[in-house]
């Protein structure tokens, strides 16, 4: 059974900024493993990823934290599936850092590093011993049935088996006589399409063993087709419309085709298998008979061309030919049961992938030629790398990454010269070619016209605006000669205060209260309106502006967040309280994860309120509902719901902190500029919001996927970066 893969990351404070160096371990590990030094990242843990279905990195180019707040209600999906999400330190060269440029690997696009490297499994292949062909099968030439796939092996590589789970209504090809090395060969191969049950098939081919066509057929699918999958299939809904024939009929004719003996052929043959809903005992699989180490595999095309010198899966046919994949596979297992497997593994096919994969990266300066709708320039026109980034050693190791983008970047920024495509369309590309590729890049943007700098900076004088008002309260009204100490201990209890200052142009004095934590602010509202406070029956409320008129909205969306699942806030703490201290006195709390004392960035000092983490949410819900009223060191502490436990504090806090803040009449004009599009705007982001919820969909299960607003690094200021992640699961939610 496929082992369910899973991403923890402690991104809280500090913790939750990240370089660009961090993610770059990230995709590194996720992608290569163990494999070219590839190291489990600093800052986040991935389990079992080897199991790792692939990664998808989406780009919204030109975006940062600052859009994702500002559309905080639009990006629906975003907030309700990524529970992983961190600060990201803008840079100058955002994709350049992306693919890792400058990181500790050994040179391998130089001549030098070529020579090197080629050099070397010259080396380890010249001792046969240790090629991973001859540990398996040892040297000597057998028959066929010394190759055929046992029932453990089957198992493992996903065959179906009858009495499995999963197979009940597979039907047998009834082929259970037993086998012998002349037993007959028949090569198979299907294509399929994508639809809700998953891979169905559309075209079957079977070759007997001189490689005659004994079947080729077009079938017609159960269910309503999703993705044709034209590019890699050849099959199109043109051809799928007159056909009758249904994949009762291929299992009824492949029954009556095979004699009782016969041994099946195919590259990674259960997969054909699967899709045909059929089980058949005895089997050659050419994508594990050519060993490799480490569970790796060699493509078809490749083999067919190291061994058999044939030039199959042309990139000028529309599609591959299941015929000719079913006659290479064929073609393979006969070499090999003909030339032993010394002499497969004198052919040295490790190195002739190796050199094959390094001169194609020697060729190209940028170590891949980007797919798709645009054209990544920055990776074409800029200097050779001194060291490669980790897309090289994808190369190498046989895996093709895909790029998607919108438009091209060079070392000055956005190029204009490219902007011809959609995002719909990259879209619909991502659609087909995503779930295909084991790493993918797709880059979506709003346009030209919505990422000038200077819009930019309006755009975040309207968010640092509203969070200010969001952080604000009014209270009173009070009696003229009201104690301002005690109203300003009571208002304490519910979190720490910015600013506190008395408000004499009504008839009665109210107090202006700005606290430094969302939390605080709500928790004021919620529990100190119509309370008795320094005497006197106050009301509490924000201030009530146009920005405010959705506040209560925004706040109970950020209650439901996903980021803020079980986790809660607490405030009327002590400050003499350490964090041992605190971790001591919540310790008898069902299932506490995690514990977050935030601190003044400029003094250290932490403050009276903490965050804590549950590993379940009804977890959290008891522990709010106990901690209420608790008194603890002679303080009564206060609890609710978090609302911006992670990274958004930490940007909250800098956003009031900061020295440089930009005085709003310099931004007047933008502002308003900015306003007159800004309906458009939201249009725009929900529909790119839509887009990402379709290709998450359409991902396989156990895909990592990150979502990036790499942030803004100009002339006109610096905005930090937002990234959002997660491993897809069977649910179609991020698994944590």
């Amino acid at each position: 059974q496929e082992k369910s893969c899973r991403l923890s990351a402690a991104l809280l404070g500090e913790d939750c900024e990240i370089s660009h160096d961090q993610l770059y371990e990230l995709l590194k590990y996720a992608a290569l493993g163990k494999c070219h030094n590839a190291a489990q990242p600093s800052w986040c843990r991935i389990y079992h990823q080897s199991h790792l279905a692939g990664v998808v990195v989406v780009v919204l180019h030109e975006m940062s934290q600052v859009h994702f707040y500002r559309f905080y209600l639009q990006f629906r999906h975003l907030r309700k599936v990524f529970r992983h999400r961190f600060t990201l330190t803008p840079s100058a060269d955002f994709l350049a850092s992306l693919y890792g440029e400058g990181t500790d690997l050994k040179p391998q696009n130089t001549a030098q590093g070529l020579t090197s490297s080629s050099s070397e499994c010259v080396t380890k292949s010249s001792d046969l011993q240790c090629d991973p062909i001859i540990r398996r099968y040892g040297e000597k030439r057998q028959g066929l049935t010394s190759y055929t796939l046992t029932l453990e092996e089957q198992k493992k590589n996903d065959y179906p088996i009858k009495g499995s789970p999963g197979c009940k209504d597979y039907i047998s090809t009834e082929c259970d006589q037993q086998r012998t090395d002349s037993s007959p060969l028949f090569g198979l191969d299907c294509e399929m399409c994508l639809t809700a049950k998953g891979n169905e098939v559309t075209r079957v081919s079977l070759v007997d063993a001189r490689g005659q066509c004994l079947l080729n057929e077009l079938v017609k699918p159960e269910r309503t087709v999703m993705n044709y999958r034209t590019r890699f299939s050849g099959v199109t809904k043109k051809m799928l419309l007159p056909v009758k024939t249904r994949l009762s009929d291929i299992q009824t004719k492949l029954k009556k085709m095979l004699p009782h003996d016969a041994v099946l052929v195919g590259h990674s043959l259960n997969a054909d298998l699967q899709a045909l809903e059929m089980i058949h005992p005895s089997v050659i699989d050419t994508s594990l008979l050519f060993a490799r180490t480490e569970g790796r595999r060699f493509k078809l095309k490749f083999l067919a061309k190291a061994v058999l010198g044939k030039e199959i899966q042309c990139e000028q046919k529309l599609g591959h030919d299941p015929t000719e994949d079913a006659r290479a596979a064929l073609e393979l297992a006969q070499f090999f049961i003909e030339q032993g497997p010394a002499k497969v593994a004198e052919l040295n096919l490790e190195m002739l992938l190796t050199a094959e994969k390094l001169a194609e990266v020697s060729q190209n300066k940028a170590a891949l030629q980007p797919q798709g709708c645009g054209v990544q320039k920055q990776l074409n026109e800029s200097p050779p790398l001194s060291k490669p980034c980790f897309l090289d050693c994808l190369q190498v190791t046989g895996q093709k990454p895909l790029l998607l983008g919108r438009q091209g970047l060079d070392s000055s920024g956005l190029c204009q010269s490219n902007l011809s495509t959609s995002n719909k369309q990259i879209l619909q590309r991502a659609l087909e070619d995503v779930p295909l590729s084991t790493f993918s890049i797709i880059q979506f943007s709003l346009g030209p016209e919505y990422i000038a700098s200077h819009l930019h900076a309006a755009l975040y004088e309207k968010v640092r605006s509203k969070l200010t008002d969001m952080l604000t309260i009014y209270a009173g009204p009070f009696e003229g000669s009201f104690c301002l100490k005690s109203v300003k201990k009571e208002f304490g209890r519910c979190g720490p205060i910015q600013s506190l200052t008395v408000v004499t142009e009504s008839f009665q004095p109210y107090v202006c209260v700005q606290y430094e934590v969302l939390e605080a602010a709500q928790l004021a509202v919620e529990s100190l309106s119509g309370a008795e406070v320094a005497g006197s029956c106050i009301k509490v409320q924000r201030p009530v502006t146009a920005a405010m008129l959705d506040c209560d909205v925004l706040i109970k969306e950020l209650e439901l967040d996903v980021e803020n699942e079980g986790m809660i806030y607490v405030a009327g703490l002590k400050k003499s309280l350490t964090e041992t201290d605190l971790q001591e006195e919540f310790s008898q709390l069902k299932d506490l994860e995690a514990l977050f004392l935030p601190k003044d960035l400029q003094s250290g000092k932490h403050r009276n309120c903490c965050f804590l983490k549950f590993q379940k949410s009804q977890s959290a819900v008891d522990a709010r509902e106990a901690i209420n009223g608790w008194t603890m060191k002679g303080s009564e502490l206060r609890s609710r719901n978090a609302l911006a436990s992670g990274h958004l504090w930490r940007w909250i806090w800098q956003m009031n902190h900061s020295s440089g803040k930009q005085g709003k009449h310099i931004f007047y004009e933008k502002m308003e500029q900015l306003s007159d599009s800004e309906q458009d705007l939201r249009k725009k982001v929900k529909k790119l919001d839509h887009h990402i919820k379709k290709l998450y969909r359409s991902l396989h299960s156990n895909t990592l996927c990150v979502v990036l607003f790499p942030g803004l690094n100009s002339t006109h200021g610096s905005q930090p970066g937002l990234g959002l992640m997660g491993i897809k699961n069977d649910g179609g939610r991020s698994a944590c």
